[in-house]
């Protein structure tokens, strides 16, 4: 496809960093320039696929490459060296911390990880079988009452992430008649997660495969919640009101859900020798097959990636070798039958199975994990605010007469 022309070159109206020109110029169609590729995009994409919707320094995905950056640095290397809160750092202050900011930030992070009991009794008097994101929205909305009014917006961010899992954690209690565990500070954020669930302190390992989910999940662009967080920051808004926006949207299984629609799956075939039929019947019925595809990602997920050489390690019972197995067959099926490559929900639920993690909290465990890259984008906004209000392309009726009632049938027409 003949390249659209240099935008140095070309006079527009539309400035474009060489980033956004580049994915642009990508998804031209042959002999479109510039200035079609953006009309089309903006104006037929259902769904806002392949939209630029603005501008963030936060992260970059390249979906042709398998490429996910946290303010430039490679989620694989992330994963390798780094943890929560060394993350969580980088992502709200564009850098990554020297030892005395790091000591600091996660001292504060530690100390606001308690929750108010007032946010106890609501989240205990809740009904126990209500869904976990419904409790987890209730919790994050009553967190801004609670909270401390003179916080700057930096120390509300930090006081939402803090208690994110605070919350799930007393939520998942609350739902087994289990007394509400208290935070301890001498444990990191995700081995501190894993002990206020059972009430026991995890291993080593199961904290580093914790970090490293927490990690893969804390940013990814504008995808739907993180999206619905800065068009509520964009009215001004508070904080609270934005996150509680952001799981809202995260609920929706379209979004969030989908590791245990995965789950669910490998238990229901059961076998490794049963997955062949299985698959091809899902898609000789042409039936979504969950953990599979994605808007952005064209090859594999480099999240997918990381959680599948890590399974090979952290697989052990009879169980989760067999449930692995299963996966990695559907993994070559799809790969040679409809080149569909596998995205982070592949592996994501086999590696919360293994630390004890029951299904119904997958998705508030994606959002614990997520809560650094809403509260980056937040802040994000708030620094360089504009209202996001686009338009629509209008499709309905025109001009038309208003008839009296009598007149009227149940399609608008006259008798």
């Amino acid at each position: 496809m003949p390249m659209p022309k240099n935008p140095e070159s070309d006079s527009t109206t539309v400035k474009l960093s060489r980033d956004t020109y580049s994915k642009l110029a990508s998804l031209g169609k042959y002999s479109e320039t510039m200035d079609q590729i953006i009309q089309r995009l903006t104006t037929q994409a259902k769904g806002l696929e392949d939209v630029v919707a603005g501008k963030s320094s936060i992260t970059f995905i390249d979906g042709h490459e398998g490429r996910l950056l946290y303010r430039g640095y490679d989620i694989a290397d992330l994963t390798t060296h780094s943890n929560y809160e060394e993350t969580a750092f980088l992502l709200w202050n564009g850098h990554l911390p020297t030892v005395n900011e790091l000591k600091g930030f996660s001292e504060e992070l530690d100390s606001k990880r308690a929750i108010p009991r007032e946010l106890v009794s609501i989240l205990t008097t809740l009904p126990q079988n209500c869904d976990t994101m419904d409790a987890l929205r209730v919790g994050v909305a009553a967190l801004g009452v609670f909270d401390d009014p003179m916080y700057s917006q930096q120390e509300k961010a930090m006081s939402i992430a803090a208690k994110m899992g605070t919350m799930v954690a007393a939520i998942h209690r609350h739902k087994h008649d289990q007394e509400v565990v208290a935070p301890r500070e001498d444990l990191s954020f995700a081995a501190n997660f894993l002990y206020m669930l059972s009430g026991k302190v995890p291993s080593e390992e199961d904290s580093r495969l914790m970090d490293v989910l927490l990690i893969l999940h804390a940013d990814h662009e504008f995808n739907a919640s993180t999206f619905t967080a800065r068009v509520i920051a964009s009215t001004l808004s508070d904080i609270y009101s934005a996150v509680t926006g952001a799981v809202g949207a995260l609920k929706g299984p379209l979004h969030g859900g989908a590791n245990e629609k995965v789950v669910e799956m490998t238990a229901e075939i059961g076998s490794p020798a049963k997955v062949d039929a299985y698959i091809r019947g899902k898609l000789a019925s042409k039936a979504k097959i969950n953990g599979f595809g994605h808007r952005v990602y064209k090859t594999m997920d480099p999240r997918a990636k990381i959680l599948s050489d890590m399974a090979e390690h952290f697989v052990r019972t009879p169980k989760e070798k067999e449930s692995l197995e299963i996966i990695q067959r559907i993994e070559a099926i799809l790969l040679k039958e409809k080149n569909l490559y596998p995205n982070v929900d592949l592996f994501s639920g086999l590696a919360l199975n293994h630390m004890g993690v029951p299904a119904y909290l997958f998705t508030p465990v994606f959002a614990i994990g997520r809560a650094p890259g809403w509260l980056a984008h937040v802040l994000e906004q708030y620094a360089d605010n504009r209202i996001i209000r686009p338009i629509s392309d209008y499709v309905g009726p025109q001009l038309m007469t208003y008839t009296s009632i009598e007149g009227r049938t149940s399609k608008g027409l006259r008798p």
